[in-house]
């Protein structure tokens, strides 16, 4: 199986794009696989025809495996059918998914790979007749009664995504959406007895009294977070006022710039002086990125997270970032980045302001230095040096650092001037 991330151990077969048998052209894309974080295309390195599929989808394959044999010539497919390893075992630890489908008659069957193509789903693709559909689309599709063949993919490659499957069906998707800027959807239609049970926090899919397996984003989370037990962290916080923050954020909104973006860029310009605290730990010691990369944690509709990151988010332009932070947005949701789009942030933010959150930690990912958790700005009453008393709107947040490469002295510091920005000189941040 081809490596489609550094950190990526593993992937899952979503489908098969082409059948035994079948003729492929160098560049053409042959299978779904969905990795830790996104659904990715995978294509043939050659020209020449399918021979064989050993693994089927649904399973599960680490890098490196051989999941398929591709030929030269026509002639050399019988050949190396015979010689390909028996699929049966990977068949049979997908059976408890989903059981094998009965083949139906075809005009033109594979005669010398019937086994493994009665193990393979069918293949939907946008050429040769089928129809490309990410997974949440086909799920969607089922559950709402809709013709994917009638759908019109906005994906790449023209694939279908689950935005398509909705606005084809005409209702609203039930399962709420959880994103960067956004809250969970109510419907003020729903009455309480028409209104589905709620889904359990962080799982789309599961109801009261479901046993849900973690799905391959899940599974890549929860060991990153076992990764980071073994990190040495110290956590440290600072509460900024945040009254010309939230003015100037009035001022730019209407040219689609949002929170997120301004504190995105207001940590990339600190960071940027604050070297210590952009600074990771490898085998090697410490290393310092020549690039201000800022991920930012975003919650997924089917549960986990991504975190996809601002490249050089210190020297971008605010409106131009806002622009490709939204553009990260959106293909996050239908599982579209690229690994590079989320796997080379220097630097995480994680912001639950959003939300109403007064404060919280965050936990450290791996390979990284240090995250930010922002919380909600609030009025507060302060008092002012002088004595006197007045309302303002604070912010609290809380960096959680790798102490063998930032100390507790570095992150004070970065915190400090990342206040002195936020409070004094907000409107530079679009300069």
């Amino acid at each position: 199986m081809p490596a489609l991330s550094s950190t990526m151990t593993e992937g899952k077969i979503v489908e098969w794009l082409k059948q035994p048998g079948d003729k492929v052209g160098r560049g053409e894309s042959v299978l779904v696989v969905e990795s830790d974080k996104a659904d990715m295309d995978v294509e043939s390195f050659q020209d020449g025809y399918l021979a064989a599929v050993l693994m089927p989808a649904g399973s599960t394959a680490p890098v490196g495996e051989t999941i398929g044999l591709i030929v030269e010539t026509e002639a050399e497919i019988a050949e190396a059918q015979a010689k390909a390893p028996s699929a049966a075992p990977a068949a049979a630890a997908a059976a408890p998914q989903a059981p094998a489908p009965t083949p139906a008659p075809t005009a033109t069957p594979a005669p010398t790979a019937a086994p493994v193509a009665a193990a393979v789903a069918p293949a939907p693709a946008v050429t040769n007749g089928r129809v490309v559909a990410s997974p949440r689309a086909k799920k969607l599709a089922s559950q709402m009664g809709v013709d994917l063949s009638s759908v019109r993919g906005s994906g790449p490659h023209g694939r279908i995504q689950a935005e398509d499957v909705e606005q084809a069906s005409g209702q609203p998707i039930s399962v709420p959406r959880v994103a960067e800027g956004t809250a969970p959807a109510v419907s003020s239609s729903a009455t309480p007895a028409a209104a589905a049970p709620s889904a359990p926090a962080g799982n789309s899919f599961g109801r009261p009294g479901d046993t849900v397996a973690f799905n391959t984003l899940q599974g890549a989370v929860n060991r990153n977070m076992e990764a980071s037990l073994s990190v040495p962290c110290f956590r440290v916080g600072y509460t900024i006022t945040t009254d010309k923050l939230d003015a100037f954020s009035k001022l730019v909104k209407p040219k689609g710039v949002t929170m997120t973006a301004l504190l995105a860029k207001a940590v990339a310009v600190t960071l940027a002086r604050h070297p210590q605290v952009n600074a990771a730990t490898t085998a090697a010691g410490m290393t310092y990125p020549s690039d201000v990369n800022v991920a930012i944690a975003v919650a997924m509709e089917d549960g986990g997270l991504i975190t996809p990151v601002l490249r050089n988010a210190d020297r971008t332009d605010l409106y131009e970032m806002s622009r490709q932070w939204k553009d990260l947005v959106k293909r996050s949701r239908s599982k579209q980045l690229q690994p590079e789009e989320y796997s080379t942030g220097t630097f995480t933010l994680s912001n639950l302001g959003m939300f109403g959150v007064d404060r919280f930690d965050a936990i450290l990912p791996p390979g990284t230095g240090a995250i930010l958790a922002v919380a909600a700005s609030r009025p507060t009453v302060v008092a002012g040096k002088d004595g006197s008393i007045a309302v303002k709107r604070q912010m609290q947040v809380n960096l959680t650092a790798d102490h063998r490469v930032i100390y507790g002295a570095d992150g004070a510091a970065f915190l400090k001037d990342l206040a002195e920005l936020i409070e004094h000189r907000p409107e530079s941040l679009a300069l």
